[in-house]
């Protein structure tokens, strides 16, 4: 199976919905991973259902020979593509940058170059003798960081 053919028949599938395509694998073996998200709301199972179905009228399983996974890219998975970074705009994220550690903040803004977020950290200003928490916008390059993924809090 030719994963372009296969991108443009899910890309087909999306068109006109808030379903965007975050992921696609194909093993050497045949095995076919599907990872997308809605723009709006949760992937649900009758829309995986409705996407396997449409590839399957595309390509022939005893023809192709493939196995089939569709799904919605997991809760806390990094970030892949732009959209998925402009579905958590003003939420809350973990970075991991590839020279620093671990860090959460809201994300302000994203594009094909970068992101920014907010981070509250610990800052000592002249003059006092403890640091404070200061609110710092900071922009950090896609090439820049391991990790990113939209921080899921459970209560």
């Amino acid at each position: 199976m030719q994963k372009e053919g296969l991108v443009k028949v899910v890309e087909e599938w999306m068109e006109g919905t808030p379903f965007f395509l975050v992921d696609v694998q194909i093993s050497t073996d045949n095995d076919v991973i599907i990872a997308f998200e809605s723009s709006t709301d949760d992937v649900e199972i009758d829309d995986c259902v409705s996407l396997t179905r449409f590839i399957e009228e595309h390509f022939d399983r005893t023809v192709e020979d493939y196995a089939l996974e569709v799904g919605s890219a997991g809760l806390g998975q990094p970030f892949k593509v732009l959209k998925q970074f402009e579905k958590h705009l003003g939420q809350e994220i973990e970075v991991l940058p590839k020279t620093g550690k671990k860090e959460t903040g809201i994300l302000q803004a994203a594009d094909e170059q970068g992101f920014t977020v907010e981070l509250i950290r610990k800052v000592k200003t002249e003059g006092s003798k403890r640091p404070v928490l200061t609110k710092e916008n900071v922009t950090y390059a896609h090439t820049d960081v391991k990790h990113v993924a939209a921080v899921v809090h459970f209560s």
